[in-house]
């Protein structure tokens, strides 16, 4: 058996923790706390990790780890990054500016990302349609990224299982020089 580690990362509010919690196994371990930021109303933020697990059909093991959202808190997303086998990059299309959310953890995890595989996770766009997953694509490749971006609704075990199964075939293409 085999254990990977996959990091979910995103604004806070972008769903992290729920994602981990629609795909653990096990009921996730969250680092919540009462949130002090006044910029976002969410009652609670995550200020240290989430972590879950989801075991494959193969036996393979796949351990959960969700980054804090605060950018204060982004020392914790390199030593989180550490040893990952991919990144989820969890956007919420609601808020006031998703693009600039979103280069937030492109520039967080520059470094990663040239090494790691990566998949972009929108959520709530039937409620917010701007921006469009193509302003997403643009975004990506004005960095010269080519990722894959697809709408998500966290809540939804299948939309996560999605993102998962996006990023481990990346990784099998890469493996495979595909």
């Amino acid at each position: 058996m085999n254990e990977y580690k996959i990091l979910f990362t995103g604004m806070m509010g972008a769903g992290k923790t729920t994602a981990i919690g629609a795909v653990s196994e096990t009921p996730p371990v969250v680092t919540d706390v009462v949130n002090t930021d006044n910029s976002h109303s969410k009652s609670h933020t995550t200020v240290g990790l989430d972590f879950g697990q989801l075991t494959l059909p193969n036996g393979d093991r796949v351990r959960l780890f969700g980054t804090p959202g605060q950018a204060r808190f982004d020392f914790l997303w390199k030593i989180l990054a550490k040893n990952a086998l991919g990144l989820i990059i969890l956007v919420d299309n609601s808020s006031a500016d998703p693009l600039a959310d979103l280069r937030v953890y492109l520039s967080g995890f520059e470094e990663e990302l040239k090494q790691l595989p990566c998949v972009i996770g929108v959520g709530r766009l039937p409620t917010h349609p701007t921006p469009g997953l193509e302003d997403y694509l643009d975004e990506l490749a004005a960095r010269n990224l080519i990722l894959p971006v697809l709408e998500v609704d966290v809540r939804q075990r299948a939309d996560v299982v999605l993102l998962i199964d996006t990023l481990l075939a990346q990784l099998e293409a890469n493996l495979y020089g595909v």
